[in-house]
Formats: structure tokens, C-alpha cells, sequence
């Protein structure tokens, strides 16, 4: 009678600790879902057509992703995770539909960046209805209904073209919780006409005209040059570790300079980017990556180390990072303090002029409008 009482009580411990377990699990689960996240994934014509488009993209990356540093859900700033694809390019494979999966969902914009400027345009067939698939099914979408989840696809041939129907796509799309925006390259009639409008109904989205040959709207603020010096600065705040931080550190130098000849304002909307909590580099960089309690500065190798910190004791190398760390807060203070002056001057100037849809415009105004809806709110 012991013994089977003994073993009750063992079987009923074990059943209990993984139940715990059980419940452990899911509220790490819970708490991963409940982590509000923002994922949009830019679908982007490279036909010959469509180097306006290009440019745009380049050039107004870093003002789109700077919108969401003044959002928050339930007070807590969102994760923004940037997925590309380019299709309608006849360098890409004709079984891929002339599609490319660009980069997965990343919060690495430095690498986002890197891929648009890599991006170049030649003549192919333009199949929406594929593309949007593809989107849906390569990509990994969170699984919270309270996650902005949305596709933009911008391209200006008709939204009917290949052998997979595109409201198939839309609807299957809204099924799943993402929106499909559709952006047309023309005017408004045409987009109408060749069913773009109608994508955008069957997926919940905006209709939105842009003209993609249109430079984006510069207005130059006194402020400018200063935030694009102190976004250089922030460079030196950055210590690269392990095998990737070499490449890493190079791949944010080469995004400051392509910032330089994407447009006249990117430099500026970089650097405020650089300096928003949605700028992480963890991976690669010690200063981000000991703001995690989990990582351990201890467990890294000497030669994985950056150069300066390879010479000092271990006790010291905990002070060398908080320094830098303590660097780059004060510069991040400066860039914002500059940024909140600089928007209010450019808000000013732009009652002045009359506006003109180029895609952070349409984006931006969209990407608010459709995040209140998943309880975003922005300051």
C-alpha cells in the first residue's frame, strides 16, 4: 500500500512539475506574442520603368521606420521588422515568376539598406497576384492579432498579370491578419482601370498613386548638418565583436555614404534613425548587446573582442563598454533635441508648399492611419 502510495505521489509530483513546465512555457509564449511588433514587407516592381520608384525607396527608407519610433502599444515601443522582395525584373528566374525574395524579416536596417541600394531595374513580367504569395507564404508573420501587419506593393503594369489570381492573394492575405496596400506608379484613372484599387479592397488596404519619378520634397532646416555630423559620431560609440562585427561595423560606414548620394534629407533621416530604440545591433555591437542581462562579456574570447578592449584587463572591459554606452546616450539626447526643432521647422515650412505623393508620404500616412487599428498609438 506504501509503495503505491509512493509512486502516486511521485506520479502526481512529475505531473505537476510538468504542468508547470507547461505553463512556464506558454507564458514565455504569451509574453513573446504579446510583444508588440510592427512587420511590413515592401514588394517592389524592379522593372526598367521603376527606377524612380528605387530611388524613392532608398532615400526615404529611414523616414518611413522613423515614424514608429514615436509609436507605442500599451506604452511599450514596437519591434519594426522590414521584409523586400523585387519582382518583374527578367534578370530573375521565369519559373520564380520574376520574383526574388530580397531579405526576410529583419530589424537589421542597416541591411535593408544595403539590399535596396543593390537593387537594379530591367524590363520582365510584373505578376502581383505571385508576389503577394510569396509574401504570405516565405516570410514569417507573428501570430498576435494585435501585431501591424501589412504588405506594400508598388509597381505601374497591370495587377492582373501572371497565372496566379491576385484576389486569391488579397483574400487569402486578409484571412491572415496582413493588409495588402497597393501603390501605383501613374495616375490615378489607370490604377483604377488595371485593378490596383481592387487589390487593395480585397486586401483591406489603401489604393494609393504615387508619382514615382517625382524627387522627394527637401526642406532644408538649420539643423541639418549638425544631426548629420552627429550621426557620423555615433559611429565611434560602436565596438564590433565576434565574426560578424567587422563586416557589420563596414555595412553601417557604406549606409551613411549611400545615405549621402540617396537624397539630400536621407543623411539627416539616418542619423535620427541611428539614434531611435529601433536601431539595434546587438549582434554585432558590445554596446547593444550588454543592454541584454543575459549576455555575458565575460564568455568572449580575446581575439572576439574589438582591437582597443583586446589589451585591457578583464575587469576593465565592463568600463570601456559603459562608457561608450554613456557616449552614444548623450549623442542620441543631442540628435533627438536637434530632430524635435527641426520637425517643428519643417512642419512650418510645408503649410507653405503643396504636397506631393511620393511613397514615405503615402506609407507614412497609411502606416498610422492602419496601426491605430491594432492599438498603436503615436505621439
Amino acid at each position: 500500500m506504501k509503495t503505491k502510495m509512493r509512486t502516486f505521489t511521485l506520479l502526481a509530483l512529475a505531473g505537476g512539475l510538468a504542468l508547470a513546465g507547461f505553463a512556464g512555457a506558454k507564458e514565455k509564449e504569451w509574453a513573446r506574442i504579446r510583444r508588440p511588433v510592427v512587420q511590413i514587407a515592401l514588394l517592389l516592381d524592379t522593372s526598367n520603368s521603376m527606377d524612380g520608384l528605387i530611388g524613392q525607396a532608398k532615400s526615404q527608407l529611414w523616414r518611413i521606420v522613423n515614424e514608429f519610433s514615436h509609436a507605442r502599444q500599451d506604452g511599450e515601443l514596437p519591434e519594426v521588422q522590414v521584409a523586400l522582395f523585387e519582382y518583374g525584373n527578367n534578370g530573375l528566374s521565369a519559373t520564380a515568376g520574376y520574383i526574388r525574395k530580397v531579405s526576410d524579416f529583419t530589424t537589421d536596417l542597416d541591411l535593408i539598406s544595403e539590399k535596396l541600394f543593390a537593387l537594379r531595374t530591367c524590363g520582365g513580367e510584373e505578376y502581383c497576384g505571385w508576389v503577394i504569395k510569396d509574401a504570405l507564404d516565405r516570410l514569417e508573420w507573428s501570430s498576435s492579432a494585435r501585431a501591424y501587419k501589412a504588405v506594400f506593393i508598388a509597381g505601374n503594369e497591370p495587377f492582373t498579370q501572371g497565372p496566379m489570381d491576385y484576389a486569391d492573394s488579397c483574400r487569402a492575405a486578409h484571412r491572415s491578419g496582413v493588409i495588402v496596400n497597393t501603390i501605383f506608379c501613374g495616375n490615378e484613372r489607370e490604377g483604377v482601370e488595371t485593378m490596383w484599387r481592387d487589390g487593395a479592397r480585397l486586401g483591406e488596404g489603401k489604393f494609393l498613386v504615387i508619382d514615382q519619378d517625382r524627387a522627394c520634397a527637401y526642406i532644408e532646416a538649420p539643423q541639418d548638418k549638425e544631426l548629420a555630423r552627429l550621426g557620423g559620431r555615433l559611429n565611434e560609440t560602436y565596438l564590433a565583436y565576434g565574426a560578424a562585427g567587422g563586416a557589420s561595423a563596414n555595412r553601417q560606414m557604406e549606409q551613411d555614404r549611400n545615405a549621402v548620394t540617396a537624397a539630400p534629407a536621407a543623411p539627416v533621416e539616418r542619423a535620427v534613425a541611428k539614434a531611435a530604440a529601433n536601431y539595434r545591433n546587438g549582434a554585432w555591437d558590445l554596446v547593444d548587446a550588454a543592454k541584454d542581462k543575459s549576455f555575458n562579456l565575460g564568455s568572449l574570447k580575446k581575439e572576439d573582442l574589438p582591437a582597443p578592449m583586446q589589451a585591457l584587463p578583464p575587469a576593465e572591459r565592463k568600463e570601456f563598454v559603459e562608457k561608450k554606452s554613456k557616449e552614444r546616450a548623450e549623442l542620441q539626447a543631442q540628435i533627438e533635441s536637434l530632430n524635435e526643432a527641426r520637425m517643428k521647422f519643417v512642419a512650418a515650412k510645408m503649410k507653405e508648399t503643396a504636397a506631393t505623393n511620393t511613397l514615405d508620404r503615402v506609407v507614412i500616412t497609411t502606416v498610422r492611419e492602419q496601426a491605430r487599428t491594432r492599438e498603436f498609438r503615436f505621439e
